[in-house]
């Protein structure tokens, strides 16, 4: 058996798994009259299927149709005549470095976070699987249409000229591969999680692809990324309960501050390159000490959502301690590239790192004790 026919089987295996109880409630709830509700997978309201028809009664059988078909064609892309396993995970390694997919820690805490509140506890197995399985995808073609729309910039740049997107590793076709199945998963699996996901799915694709072009010709570049993991939240909460809370909007506005924030310290690496290059950076355009001022305050207003988020949901003790322990956090990231800008990489993802693992950990103990 070929290695592409096992990675087959074992996604038909995880397909019938996860469409199973989406298949029961369908075959229970047949379509509702015009401006009835229904029930989502995850217990919450959702909107009812009527409005686009029979059409998608069979989408979960298209879907999986499409989503193996992606993966062989990935695949098969990697399988060239005479070529070996150990070929196939080179360009696995390749495309895991395209994505840098252990940044994926700074999104999956917080859409986790708003889960667990939004269910007051433990929101089922179910959901932590396709909830993990949005925020990669997504993230996967965010990281994707970066690659491939800075495929010009990152070859001129002395710091991202090694990259897979730029260096002959992986060819642009691949690329565009990459980000078509990636986007497809990601609106197949909203689709599995409620109809609110689902319809929501497409303008977030949208907004996680934009950020790639906005420094192009826009400061807002460093919030248009804080957008793009702030939406995070949002999506946790609507997985839960498909419904768009106020609290939810306030956490992810924490989170958009806090991304934002660190990209600022990030690309004070780039400054002159941007600067030769015409792109629109706020280090560039504003210089050092407006940025770091700009992200302290950015930073600040994180701290004073956080708190906010913590306040209007009635969290307790490790909550506040969350919020606490994040705001000594940032300030030791500041101090730590004012005094040395070398430690610009540690500040970007240690400390971020263990800030978003702490938050999680210290709101799963609250909700622990509650």
């Amino acid at each position: 058996m070929s290695f592409v026919q096992i990675c087959m089987k074992i996604a038909v295996v995880v397909v019938i798994l996860l469409q199973s109880d989406f298949r029961a409630k369908m075959s229970e709830n047949p379509l509702t009259p015009k401006g009835q509700q229904e029930k989502g997978i995850s217990g919450g309201v959702r909107f009812s299927h009527r409005s686009f028809g029979y059409a998608l009664k069979n989408l979960p059988c298209i879907y999986t149709f499409f989503l193996l078909l992606g993966y062989e064609i990935i695949f098969a892309s990697l399988l060239k005549t005479g070529e070996s396993l150990q070929t196939i995970k080179k360009k696995l390694k390749d495309f895991n470095e395209l994505v840098a997919f252990t940044h994926s820690i700074f999104s999956l805490p917080f859409i986790f976070i708003a889960m667990i509140v939004a269910a007051n506890g433990w929101f089922g197995f179910k959901l932590l699987v396709l909830g993990i399985l949005a925020a990669v995808s997504a993230r996967n073609f965010a990281m994707g249409v970066n690659r491939y729309a800075d495929r010009d910039i990152d070859a001129k740049n002395p710091r991202t000229a090694s990259r897979p997107n730029v260096d002959g590793r992986l060819d642009a076709g691949s690329i565009l591969i990459f980000i078509g199945v990636n986007a497809f998963i990601f609106v197949a699996v909203a689709y599995m999680i409620n109809s609110l996901a689902f319809w929501l799915s497409f303008p977030i694709l949208a907004v996680l692809a934009s950020y790639s072009y906005f420094k192009r010709f826009s400061e807002l570049a460093h919030l248009i990324l804080g957008i793009s993991l702030g939406l995070a939240p949002i999506a946790g909460v609507v997985a839960v309960s498909a419904t768009i809370t106020p609290w939810s909007v306030i956490l992810s506005l924490g989170v958009m501050f806090w991304v934002a924030g660190f990209d600022l310290l990030y690309s004070l690496q780039d400054v002159e390159f941007d600067k030769q290059e015409g792109l629109f950076s706020i280090p560039s355009r504003y210089g050092t000490e407006a940025t770091l001022f700009i992200s302290a305050l950015f930073h600040a207003l994180t701290v004073i959502f956080w708190a906010l988020f913590v306040w209007i949901t009635h969290l307790g003790f490790f909550a506040w301690l969350a919020v606490i322990v994040s705001a000594g956090m940032l300030t030791y990231e500041h101090k730590l590239v004012r005094k040395d800008f070398s430690k610009i990489d540690r500040a970007f993802f240690t400390v971020n790192g263990y800030l978003g693992i702490i938050f999680f950990i210290l709101i799963v103990l609250d909700r622990s004790f509650a």
